[in-house]
């Protein structure tokens, strides 16, 4: 079954650095239970490359047998192990977290809990924190402004970035594009450029991810993302620019205390901690107040 887990897990990641976290083992441990998987079969079920793995048509063939025989081991230990988790779990997270950080724990979750139903809601931190503190989500991954806003995962890396069609970033005054007012990363833009004393003018607003991006690639602004948003056909901007540094987000999972005695709500907690702490990536800072326990 180990060695079954790392085939799906290098297949749904796409790559062997990429799945070693999802499986919780180092990336050349995942190679050595493909090596294993593959010598037992007697043929070879993935081509590797440097940044992509791809399946072989042997590799094809077993990838259905594998999800099928993965998913009965879950159900087998499911009867075993307690009665099967029922409910329905309100999740809050920004667009820019969504895909990199959520989807590949979704994709652990749904298969071994299919009879709980996820509800997702994608907004802003600062729309989602005061959904977790009124009751109305039970869990959010968020980028935080203060300590006792859930438990401290990682630092999101912040960036400008840039269309390099346009060359926006030469104009004076800089016209750049901002979330809602509350925003941390809009304060943190406007407190860069004023540090540096750089004139700007603030020509877009949008609370979405996608609004953000739509100013950037039509040439109508610079803006300020989470590096892990930024699509390869973007350019990151920094100090050849004239743009200073950003502060990093503080990346937090936090729980309502009213979905405290919820099953589901907790193994899904317990999942998104295990996962996204080892998946982290290096923290630049961290200050005294950050705690790691969570406080409700």
């Amino acid at each position: 079954m180990d060695w079954l887990k790392c085939f799906v897990a290098v297949v749904n990641a796409g790559s062997l650095s990429a799945a070693a976290p999802e499986v919780h083992r180092s990336q050349s441990a995942v190679s050595m239970q493909l090596k294993k998987l593959e010598s037992a079969l007697g043929c070879q079920l993935l081509m590797r490359g440097p940044r992509q793995n791809q399946l072989t048509p042997d590799g094809q063939k077993l990838l259905g047998y594998a999800r099928r025989m993965l998913d009965l081991h879950a159900e087998a230990q499911a009867a075993f192990h307690g009665k099967e988790l029922t409910g329905r779990i309100r999740l809050g997270v920004p667009d820019d977290y969504a895909a990199k950080y959520l989807t590949p724990v979704l994709k652990r979750f749904a298969p071994n809990f299919a009879s709980v139903e996820i509800e997702l809601s994608c907004e802003q931190s600062t729309s989602l924190i005061p959904r977790i503190e009124s009751g109305d989500l039970d869990l959010a991954l968020v980028s935080r402004e203060h300590p006792n806003q859930g438990t401290l995962l990682f630092h999101e890396p912040m960036v400008w970035v840039g269309s390099p069609q346009f060359e926006v970033w030469r104009r004076d005054p800089l016209p750049i594009a901002v979330y809602e007012s509350e925003s941390l990363a809009k304060r943190s833009a406007i407190n860069s450029l004023a540090l540096q004393g750089r004139r700007y003018k603030v020509v877009y607003n949008s609370s979405s991810l996608s609004g953000q991006l739509a100013a950037v690639e039509s040439g109508l602004a610079v803006a300020v993302l989470t590096q892990c948003s930024v699509p390869s056909h973007l350019e990151i901007l920094g100090g050849e620019q004239a743009l200073g540094p950003l502060e990093p987000m503080a990346v937090s999972l936090y729980r309502s205390r009213a979905s405290k005695d919820s099953a589901a709500v907790g193994s899904l907690y317990e999942l998104l901690l295990k996962t996204l702490r080892t998946a982290a990536i290096a923290v630049p800072h961290q200050d005294v107040n950050d705690t790691l326990i969570d406080p409700t």
